[in-house]
Parts: C-alpha cells; structure tokens; sequence
C-alpha cells in the first residue's frame, strides 16, 4: 500500500507543478476585459511559436457593431476583415518577469501599440498594458484566464 500512496503523491506533485508552471505564462485563453466599462470584451488565445506570443481573438462577446464586427479603422490586410480569428498581438518576448518587445492592435480604433504583459493573481489573470513611446504613458486591462 505505501508504494501505491507514494506513486500517488508523486503523480500529485508533478501534476499540481505543471498547472503551476502553465499559469506563469500567458500562454491560454483569456476573457478580456474593457478598462473603461469594466465588462467583457472578448475571448483570446495567446500562443507561444519560437519564443514569440501573439495573440488572436476566438470570439467577440460585446461590440458596438453587433455579433460579428469587422475592423473598419484597421490599414492594410486587416482592413474591413472580422475581429474574430484576427491577430491582434504579436512579436512579445519574455524579459525576467514580463513579456514585451510586441504589438498589440486595438479593433476599436485600428491603432496599433507597443505592448508589455504580466502575470497577475497567481496567474490567473494579466495586466496588458499598450502604449505609445515609453511605458509609463498608455492603458492598460486586466484580462482574466479562462482555462
């Protein structure tokens, strides 16, 4: 029996730090969150490919245009194309304990900032901070984990 209940414990441990490790990165989905209404905007999934996040919108939850807006203010490709499946952040990078270096688009007004990620409440949620110049100046939204 004690072989069993140390398997058991092991199996526990190696588990509980991967859900751990899994919540020191924003790597998953989040629910967005507007910083100016407070309500939720939209679901993102932020995924890793050769140490660069991006992220792109799964589903639009509130918009002023409807189920299924387009970016009407965004420039080139993604001009007049649907908000859902866009990628609106791309090119962070970790630095210690946040991630930044990226882009990150606005649908709303089609503008384009400069981004920096972190971790929040064990994990579970993320402050996105967008701005233009330095990182003192811009806004940012707390966006809670969905997985």
């Amino acid at each position: 029996m004690k072989p069993l209940f140390c398997l058991a414990l092991a199996a526990g441990l190696l588990f509980g730090s991967a859900a751990h490790a899994a919540n020191d990165t924003p790597v998953g989905t989040w629910k967005t969150i507007d910083d100016t209404t407070g309500k939720p905007k939209s679901i993102v999934q932020i995924t890793e490919q050769d140490g660069q996040l991006q992220g792109k919108v799964l589903k639009v939850l509130q918009s002023d245009e409807g189920p299924h807006p387009v970016c009407r203010k965004c420039e080139g490709a993604r001009k007049d194309q649907p908000v859902e499946g866009m990628t609106i952040m791309w090119g962070v990078t970790r630095d210690g304990d946040v991630w930044d270096g990226g882009k990150i688009l606005d649908p709303h007004n089609g503008k384009t900032y400069k981004v920096k990620l972190s971790m929040l409440d064990n994990g579970n949620k993320l402050d996105v901070h967008g701005y233009i110049g330095f990182a003192l100046l811009g806004r940012s939204q707390v966006w809670e984990r969905q997985e």
